[in-house]
């Protein structure tokens, strides 16, 4: 998995169009994000008590759980539990076997893509659709997303038109007011002949039993009130306390994912169709997804299930803005990624992850609930040196540098050396091939020339000490 995660980097790093896209748009978003929080009175407080309301959550998860259960029961909604992947992909298609469901629309759910709910109902029998407009163009350019927020921020308006000439028989363009239109008036028909709505959710209200989904196109308000069934998969970690907690959480999140002081819908579901409603779902099913976040939970870096999936820490991260998100190699990238992955796939094949980060701390400055990412991803560092194998090069390199850096005489000798080889391949100041470890940096960026005298000699000749 290291291997196949380098050579995703590297074909990622050799895209010139995926670099200008992820720049524009990450740069973009940043921005809004700043303006936006800004517009909060003070949001320093606002972020404190956002976390506050999700580690609250998490210190009592079976309790608020059980609660959360108890809420949903009462108000029409049946609950279904899910160890992993497998059962909650065989709870939504024995749903659909069961009551005879055969089409079905979803709205944006990063769970579903984390259990490959899609391949397990088209197996099934079930013809599934993407309804969100990104999601959408990933299905039928049999892609996967690539940002948490922005599915499709790898493509341009022009690979959109060409997916929807090819897969949809339209003419093609790269208008995106007639693209837009396209989709609207094919994923309209879908919304009117489908029998099963599936969305994810964004939060879960304990007090109430209460349901949220925050979307910018309508298409969750659609997927969950017309056809007859609604499932929605939930992570077990998406919950929090009041409606005052959910409200306070609503106004980070817009914010800090699009820019925007609240999405522009914003649906609060309580239960299936009451006596006397014009619209709704005869039946709302809520399947409660585990998949290794008990795991998590039991761990070191239990604070990453505190993350509201707003995407920030991917727009701050200079790795994320390099390779994109089809490097990460699964359904959650950039720093949050790299926790999450592993957490719930295990360490083992994944541990390429968390070294994929300069520990700038950009995301834990940007992050809403202020997860402390970086001393998760040197945690997980470290349970990979502890746990997994090491190759022979590596060990023996760090031990004879250990020893070297033990000895002041023989490092200060080495540097010099070091520094004589580097300066003799440099060219007008910089190395665009350089030899050993460091090769692995000039493979996709030049090195600059290290000077020819480093601080410290230079600092003893302005003591008047010799070097």
């Amino acid at each position: 998995m290291t291997a196949a995660f380098h050579e995703r980097t590297r074909d990622a790093l050799a895209n010139p169009q995926l670099r200008v896209a992820l720049d524009r748009a990450t740069a973009q978003l940043a921005l809004r994000r700043d303006g936006a929080l800004a517009s909060l009175v003070e949001p320093d407080a606002v972020r404190d008590l956002g976390r506050a309301a999700r580690l609250s959550v998490l210190r009592d998860l079976a309790g608020q759980l059980e609660r959360f259960e108890e809420r949903l029961t009462s108000n029409g909604v049946k609950v279904h539990w899910a160890r992993d992947g497998e059962e909650a992909n065989r709870v939504i298609v024995g749903i659909a076997r069961e009551r005879g469901l055969t089409r079905a629309v979803k709205s944006k759910s990063m769970a579903s893509e984390e259990v490959h709910l899609n391949t397990a109902l088209e197996a099934a029998g079930v013809q599934v659709v993407e309804t969100d407009l990104g999601e959408y163009v990933v299905q039928l350019g049999r892609d996967r997303p690539s940002h948490i927020i922005l599915p499709i921020i790898h493509r341009t308006r022009e690979d959109v038109g060409r997916i929807f000439h090819e897969r949809l028989g339209e003419p093609y363009t790269n208008d995106t007011a007639v693209l837009a239109a396209t989709a609207r008036r094919h994923l309209r028909r879908e919304f009117l002949r489908a029998d099963l709505g599936i969305s994810g959710a964004n939060f879960g209200v304990v007090e109430d039993g209460t349901i949220c989904l925050v979307t910018n196109e309508g298409n969750g308000r659609l997927v969950t009130t017309l056809p007859r069934v609604h499932v929605a998969l939930m992570g077990i970690e998406k919950l929090v306390p009041r409606m005052e907690d959910l409200e306070l959480l609503l106004r980070l999140l817009a914010r800090s994912a699009t820019g925007q002081k609240l999405t522009t819908y914003t649906t609060l579901l309580r239960g299936p169709r009451r006596p006397g409603d014009a619209c709704g779902p005869e039946e709302l099913h809520v399947v409660l997804l585990d998949n290794g976040r008990s795991s998590i939970l039991a761990g070191e870096n239990a604070e990453i299930l505190g993350c509201i999936r707003c995407g920030a820490c991917l727009n701050a991260c200079p790795i994320y803005k390099s390779i994109g998100g089809h490097a990460y190699g699964d359904t959650y990238p950039g720093p949050i990624g790299a926790i999450v992955t592993p957490g719930l796939r295990g360490l083992g094949g994944w541990q390429a992850l968390p070294q994929a980060s300069t520990l700038c701390g950009a995301c834990r400055d940007v992050c809403p609930v202020r997860l402390d990412i970086p001393r998760m991803l040197l945690h997980l560092r470290g349970r990979e040196s502890r746990e997994l194998p090491t190759p022979l090069a590596l060990r023996a390199g760090i031990r004879l540098f250990g020893w070297i850096v033990g000895r002041p005489w023989l490092y200060r000798a080495a540097a010099r050396g070091a520094r004589f080889v580097l300066r003799s391949l440099a060219k007008d100041g910089w190395i665009e091939r350089a030899p050993g470890l460091a090769a692995g940096w000039t493979a996709v960026r030049s090195l600059r020339a290290p000077a020819r005298r480093n601080f410290q000699e230079q600092w003893r000749t302005r003591q008047g000490r010799p070097s």
